[in-house]
């Protein structure tokens, strides 16, 4: 894999150059335009095959090797967040309100380098690479699905993907068996009371408290019906009754978020959710409508998969700490992937140890230590050759 690496370390500025560009150019969620012409453009010089508008704004492209053999592929997320940047980089989103606090932009630029230098190696490969560049992993539905429908899968042994992590230092690998990230669902309820003077609350059906109390039940639902040795999490991020501070609400409307990672905690935790919405509006003599959409399944890392990748990264140049954590509660949507191939997805440390302070994820001054995309890189250049190879 020498060559590999040497290949790699020379194109590690490429690599932060393209990063940098994207980062000046972010692209919200289904709003990408500019970003899937530039991947495509960067795969049509190397010569690949490129499929664009997969599943809507992805782009597909493909290396095949010079020998006949297995499919691997490689998956990147390309879209930006609805946030206005706070730091005082050179190369800070020129996009107002918009930036890539994800670190969508450092996968991209790790993958079209990869490509870039897999392409230099091609006739010495017995298989073929297919690179996925996937729009819209932010919002819901995410883009993962549509792009399988339109068979971006298709002929696909294994596939490989990793995020860029910027709470775990440079050099380091972090990897789960099993989940890795949860599920992601989210829920909303609105509270159809009667409003009224506040001077006169017995006149009303009061929203507001009803609202407050079906908080507090919903909270038991994960405290004390969840068997404590599983996972859930149930959290209220809204909860609105716009008035005048003598007057009681009409509504209240409320929304929350789920994250479990075994599919029957989820459909349980669902279903107690109606039914605590259902007693407490019945025992406050009001009406309710709600709904539930359930978000991204968990992510979750085959055994054999992930282990082969992790044996390997720990040869890889620059890395020093392959550590099994813990699973994370946030949502990817990776997991459509894993749900039709094997596969496997870790976390690629980008802390810089010298920095004062580190932002995390879906931070307005949130960045990375770029040198994490290089042994990003090289991790999953690795993987891809080796099971080309030892999958002949």
């Amino acid at each position: 894999m020498e060559k590999l690496y040497e290949l790699l370390d020379q194109a590690y500025d490429e690599m932060v150059e393209v990063r940098r560009y994207l980062h000046q150019h972010p692209e919200l969620s289904f709003q990408e335009v500019e970003t899937p012409k530039y991947i495509a453009e960067y795969h049509e010089k190397l010569g690949h095959e490129v499929r664009t508008g997969v599943g809507g704004r992805g782009v597909v492209a493909t290396l095949r090797g010079g020998k006949p053999g297995k499919t691997v592929a490689l998956r990147a997320d390309f879209d930006a967040l609805p946030i206005q940047e706070e730091t005082d980089m050179p190369y800070k989103s020129k996009v107002d309100g918009v930036m890539h606090a994800c670190g969508h932009d450092s996968h991209t630029a790790t993958l079209l380098v990869l490509a870039k230098v897999l392409n230099n190696m091609r006739d010495e490969m017995e298989g073929n690479v297919v690179f996925i560049h996937q729009h819209a992993e932010e919002v819901l539905p995410g883009g993962a699905i549509a792009m399988i429908e339109d068979g971006c899968l298709e002929g696909v042994d294994v596939i490989f993907g990793q995020h860029i992590w910027s709470t775990a230092s440079v050099g380091t690998i972090e990897y789960c068996p099993g989940p890795i990230m949860a599920a992601a669902d989210f829920f909303n309820v609105k509270i159809h009371g009667r409003g009224g003077h506040g001077a006169q609350p017995h006149r009303t059906k009061d929203s507001v408290v009803i609202g407050a109390q079906l908080i507090g039940y919903l909270q038991q639902i994960v405290s004390r019906r969840v068997d404590p040795l599983d996972s859930a999490v149930l959290s209220i991020g809204s909860f609105e009754a716009k008035n005048a501070p003598n007057v009681i609400a009409d509504t209240a409307s409320l929304a929350g978020t789920v994250r479990t990672f075994k599919e029957s905690t989820r459909e349980y935790v669902e279903k107690e959710i109606e039914r605590v919405i259902k007693g407490t509006c019945l025992a406050g003599d009001v009406e309710y409508t709600y709904s539930y959409q359930k978000g991204y399944p968990a992510t979750t890392n085959p055994k054999e998969e992930i282990e082969f990748v992790m044996e390997l990264a720990k040869s890889v140049p620059g890395v020093t700490a392959v550590n099994e954590c813990e699973p994370q509660m946030g949502g990817e949507d990776f997991a459509y992937y894993l749900q039709h191939v094997k596969g496997a997805f870790f976390f690629t440390g980008a802390q810089n140890p010298e920095w004062d302070t580190t932002y995390p994820h879906h931070h307005p001054k949130f960045n990375i230590d770029e040198k994490g995309m290089l042994i990003a890189a090289k991790t999953l250049g690795v993987a891809t050759l080796t099971f080309l190879e030892q999958n002949k």
